[in-house]
């Protein structure tokens, strides 16, 4: 099945960062990991708010359009693997709303592994 990125939650990969996510090439007691030992990523720092309206897509891969047409990105959550890559807090950001009112806005740190789209051709 093949599912589109949201468009209207495009502005969350608007900052992305891209990286490269390093793993150690045994499993920690000295076997060696059928798993590649390195993957490309997005990393992005959001707000609690987005990060709630993005959890749904969790753990699914999702096709990009626009300048990243013909990747692909999955949303890294709770997979066991990239437990090093799971969402980690961002930080607070406290600012003066033009009311007079203090407002909290708390952070979050996120990754996307990020894949090229391969087409298939039917011969």
């Amino acid at each position: 099945m093949r599912r589109q990125w949201p468009d209207d939650l495009d502005f969350i990969l608007d900052g992305a960062q891209e990286v490269t996510l390093e793993e150690p090439a045994s499993d920690g007691e000295g076997r060696a990991k059928d798993r590649p030992a390195s993957r490309q990523a997005l990393k992005v720092r959001l707000t609690q708010q987005d990060f709630e309206r993005i959890w749904p897509l969790a753990e699914a891969r999702y096709r990009l359009a626009g300048a990243r047409s013909g990747k692909a990105i999955t949303l890294v959550t709770t997979n066991p693997h990239y437990h090093r890559w799971h969402p980690t807090d961002g930080g607070v950001e406290e600012h003066v709303s033009e009311s007079g009112r203090s407002v909290t806005t708390k952070y979050v740190v996120v990754h996307f592994l990020l894949d090229d789209v391969r087409e298939t051709v039917e011969a």
